[in-house]
């Protein structure tokens, strides 16, 4: 049942983010030192937040956004300091946690709501904008649509996301990565070719009101990720 492979998948993100890699990813979001392979995937997100941020008024005051798997907070904090209030969620209580720690002494900290959770199950919660960096590329094709269809009900004006493109360079790098040790692997994603999501999108009778806006591909060393602005249709 796809509900069932949904959750086993959740699973699996949570004890990774949570037993496996919650160093990993507390130094990758930090100014620390970290290896040549982290140092390309660091730059690569560092470019993606900028984009997905670009793509959002500049002026959030009074307005409700989800970070949705908003890992260590750090674009939950670029929001709050625009004025926004912010539910950040994530799957992982290590992250939540590092998050707290990290701003809980920046005056834009009492704007943020940080969450352990599923971003799927935010029950009566409406927003102005969603944001979701990185965290549907670790769900099959069918179960990160669902997930789009599910945050759009809870969406006033826009969505701004991430998938794995499919390609040829993607999955050669993927099949590269094998050979390095495991605590410098990411996560399993699930690539997707962006016709084939674009056509999902489009296609969806819970997405009909909305519309493709934008995308942008950032590709950098073993970072590749791109991003897709969907706006709720006048």
């Amino acid at each position: 049942m796809p509900l069932a492979n949904y959750q086993q998948r959740r699973a699996q993100i949570e004890h990774y983010f949570d037993r496996t890699a919650a160093d990993v990813w507390a130094r990758l979001t930090s100014d620390e030192p970290v290896s040549g392979i982290r140092e390309t995937v660091r730059a690569g997100r560092e470019s993606m937040r900028s984009t997905l941020l670009s793509w959002l008024p500049d002026d959030l005051s009074g307005k409700k956004v989800l970070d949705a798997g908003c890992g260590t907070g750090v674009i939950s904090i670029e929001l709050a300091k625009r004025g926004a209030h912010v539910v950040a969620v994530d799957l992982s209580e290590s992250l939540i946690s590092l998050a707290n720690q990290r701003y809980s002494d920046l005056d834009e900290y009492g704007r943020i709501q940080f969450v352990v959770g599923d971003m799927r199950q935010l029950e009566g919660e409406q927003f102005d904008h969603v944001l979701a960096m990185d965290s549907i590329i670790h769900y099959a094709a069918k179960d990160g649509l669902k997930t789009l269809e599910t945050l759009a009900s809870t969406v006033n004006t826009s969505m701004v996301f991430t998938f794995a493109p499919k390609t040829i360079p993607l999955a050669a790098m993927h099949a590269i990565g094998k050979l390095f040790p495991r605590s410098d692997r990411a996560p399993a994603i699930e690539p997707i070719a962006p016709n084939t999501l674009l056509r999902s999108i489009t296609t969806s009778e819970a997405l009909s009101d909305w519309q493709v806006s934008r995308e942008r591909r950032v590709s950098t060393g073993f970072y590749t990720s791109q991003a897709m602005e969907l706006v709720r249709a006048c």
